[in-house]
């Protein structure tokens, strides 16, 4: 018979946290079984009022907090078959060992258990911030008029310099405000000085199959994740892969939690699919959000709570590089506008390797950089006069950085282009669904000419026309 330990360990857990406020029973039915019943109280909203950071951060927290509770039960239920499998297996004459398939369903519950436990902690230290009522820091520059992840729904505008003085006078109540509905927001920005004066080595001309994004067909779901720490985060692929990998081989993070280090290798698609990773690695600095790119054999990523680029070797297990982004924000400064500390994100394309921030130098404007993947130092800069924390995701085609205007409107827009080639901006209206609403990661894939996505527990892939530039 499967002890109950796993699920007295969860209890335990949850009672630990001291903010979940957990009760745990356990009777049995008429026909033996036994029933385990977990109930979690409804955490009271806490938050400040302006810049109204907090607020939508408890919210947050209770949907995570339901979707956890919906975790424990359906792991509850998962326990009491395998117990009720036991029970009969331990009837019959002369058992074997447990066979081999009920072996692995205990093996991958007890993972799942190892993941809950890592996400238990990261919300015990968020309910620890939220309860003690410490309004977010704000930067010493400029107010963006359409700031935060709360940001006020408007209509575009532009030259827009002027703060907005009675943003934090208007209701938070209303769900409408979570999330910037965006539409283009420009402001002037100074451009940067450029860091190579020779330009870029390699254009678009010289790139065979380069141009104009102008259609992104129906998303394509690969993998549903089943537990809590799949919510959100980033899959890839290497558009030039050093052996013994392929371009069919797959990465993924998950990047719920508090010390991110788990970098899971998949051998081909069809594995993927099945969700056994052929390898795993632990990184000797933990991740920060969903900005990481894999790119010629190395692993480029952002180190948790600092500015700091990592470029890791995946045949060596080491980190070659270390290099700070000079003046990049970074810890909730200039994210996405869902949030989830996004403030640098990688990007490959044709050209190579880039990464896109923002500084206050920039007032909170878009600032793309092209990076030598061996060194990371920085051969060119550019800043746009779009808005960062006004676009939910932006990846790079062909030197153009291109930006979607929301992450959980199902029927949601690519809606602005810029083109380091020509140093120009484009409007742009092409339809991309965000099928499951909640679209924390898009990146594009120059082998394929594919986009990549993590949409609310769901990895999937679109495909794309191009057109002559």
């Amino acid at each position: 018979m499967i002890s109950a330990t796993p699920l007295l360990t969860l209890a335990f857990l949850l009672g630990a946290s001291g903010q979940l406020s957990p009760t745990f029973s356990r009777s049995s039915s008429r026909d033996g079984r036994c029933i385990y019943s977990f109930t979690v109280a409804s955490p009271e909203a806490a938050g400040c009022s302006e810049p109204g950071e907090a607020l939508a951060a408890v919210r947050e927290l209770q949907r995570e907090r339901a979707s956890q509770q919906r975790e424990l039960e359906s792991l509850g239920d998962r326990l009491r078959r395998l117990e009720a499998r036991s029970q009969r297996d331990s009837g019959a004459q002369s058992p074997p060992s447990p066979p081999a398939k009920h072996q692995e369903q205990v093996r991958r519950l007890q993972l799942e258990k190892l993941e809950l436990r890592r996400w238990l902690e990261s919300v015990k230290q968020e309910n620890v911030q939220l309860r003690a009522k410490q309004c977010p820091t704000v930067p010493d520059t400029p107010q963006d008029p359409q700031q935060g992840k709360q940001g006020f729904s408007s209509s575009p505008s532009r030259q827009k310099t002027q703060p907005d003085r009675g943003a934090s006078n208007r209701s938070l109540e209303n769900p409408g405000y979570q999330e910037l509905k965006s539409e283009i927001t420009e402001i002037p920005a100074p451009r940067l000085k450029q860091r190579n004066d020779s330009g870029l080595l390699t254009t678009t001309q010289q790139i065979s199959g380069c141009g104009m994004l102008e259609w992104v067909g129906d998303p394509v779901t690969f993998q549903k994740a089943d537990n809590i720490a799949g919510k959100y985060g980033v899959w890839m692929k290497d558009p030039e892969p050093v052996t013994p990998h392929t371009r069919e081989t797959i990465w993924r993070i998950n990047a719920v939690g508090t010390d991110i280090r788990e970098l899971y290798e998949y051998s081909d698609l069809d594995q993927f699919m099945r969700g056994y990773p052929n390898k795993v690695y632990l990184l000797l600095e933990p991740v920060e959000s969903t900005g990481s790119v894999i790119y010629r054999g190395s692993l480029y990523y952002q180190k948790r709570r600092s500015r700091t680029l990592l470029r890791y070797e995946i045949k060596t297990g080491a980190i070659l590089v270390r290099k700070d982004l000079p003046n990049a924000g970074f810890r909730g400064v200039y994210p996405y506008s869902w949030g989830g500390y996004t403030d640098i994100d990688f990007a490959v394309d044709e050209l190579g390797l880039w990464v896109t921030y923002s500084t206050n130098q920039a007032q909170g404007a878009i600032v793309i950089s092209k990076l030598d993947p061996n060194s990371l130092e920085i051969q060119q800069t550019w800043t746009t006069t779009i808005r960062r924390r006004s676009v939910a995701n932006t990846f790079m085609i062909c030197g153009i950085l291109y930006t979607l205007n929301s992450y959980s409107i199902r029927n949601a827009i690519i809606n602005f282009a810029y083109n380091t080639n020509t140093n120009s901006s484009k409007v742009l209206n092409i339809p991309f669904e965000n099928r499951y609403q909640y679209n924390s990661m898009t990146d594009y894939n120059p082998a394929e000419k594919k986009i990549l996505a993590w949409d609310n527990y769901n990895l999937v892939m679109y495909d794309i026309r191009l057109s002559k530039i």
